[in-house]
């Protein structure tokens, strides 16, 4: 059965409420449809609006993050439960900017994705390397690494339901993109080291995105490419031509 296309926006640390529910209001009409999973992956401040604002449609909206423990003294952070009940469904789990700014560890990402299984929440799993380990050849291992370590005692039933996001950290909101042969080269890699760690089935089943300043010019040749199932969209997720990447021409 063929792997249906998922292409989620993350909205990053932009858009007010009153603002994201216009841009919601503005997109929802342009890229809501059955034939791709759109998730608007937004500001937590903005999900209970933006839920409300695509009431209706078949757009889901996603969180930017969220903590491994259920509740407790930890101030500023948010729960799975709290996510769960202002009706998110998905939420990213490792992006690059999380573990540059704010020490995420592979091991922490690892305790969040299962925290979010628990709750039924689909973790979109960040992977990808820096321009240094690519010059180097050494970004296929580093990626296995952080692959194994991310689905550390999830089951393979679990990891059927996850999206695995690849983005090359030199390529995110640069300009800069990986050809189509090279993101499909880390992306199937991405799908062996998962056929390694489960069988051939889960490696069928999981989604595989390509983050890293896909735009509505490079999302057609990208999305042709057998292994990548998507994209995790940063800067042009935030403009109404977030259509031409969720409908490529």
């Amino acid at each position: 059965m063929a792997r249906k296309k998922i292409i989620a926006g993350n909205w990053k640390m932009n858009k007010t409420p009153s603002e994201a529910v216009a841009l919601a209001n503005e997109l929802k009409a342009l890229v809501d449809t059955d034939e791709v999973d759109v998730v608007f992956c937004v500001p937590a401040i903005d999900i209970i609006p933006v839920v409300d604002a695509v009431k209706g449609t078949k757009i889901s909206v996603g969180a930017e993050n969220l903590y491994f423990e259920e509740s407790g003294a930890y101030t500023g952070e948010i729960s799975p439960n709290m996510l769960v009940d202002a009706g998110v469904k998905y939420v990213i789990i490792g992006h690059s900017e999380r573990r540059e700014y704010f020490a995420e560890t592979d091991e922490t990402v690892n305790k969040k994705i299962l925290k979010a299984l628990e709750h039924n929440i689909t973790p979109i799993i960040c992977c990808g390397e820096s321009l240094t380990q690519r010059k180097q050849g050494v970004y296929i291992d580093w990626i296995r690494m952080q692959i194994k370590i991310a689905f550390q005692n999830v089951t393979a039933d679990q990891a059927k339901t996850c999206v695995i996001a690849y983005e090359p950290i030199w390529a995110i909101g640069t300009g800069e993109t990986a050809t189509a042969d090279q993101a499909e080269e880390v992306c199937l890699a991405i799908r062996e080291c998962i056929k390694e760690v489960y069988d051939e089935a889960t490696a069928d089943a999981i989604r595989i995105q390509y983050g890293g300043s896909m735009n509505a010019g490079n999302a057609k040749e990208l999305l042709a490419k057998p292994d990548i199932d998507g994209g995790l969209i940063g800067g042009a997720s935030l403009k109404p031509d977030f259509k031409d990447i969720v409908f490529p021409n």
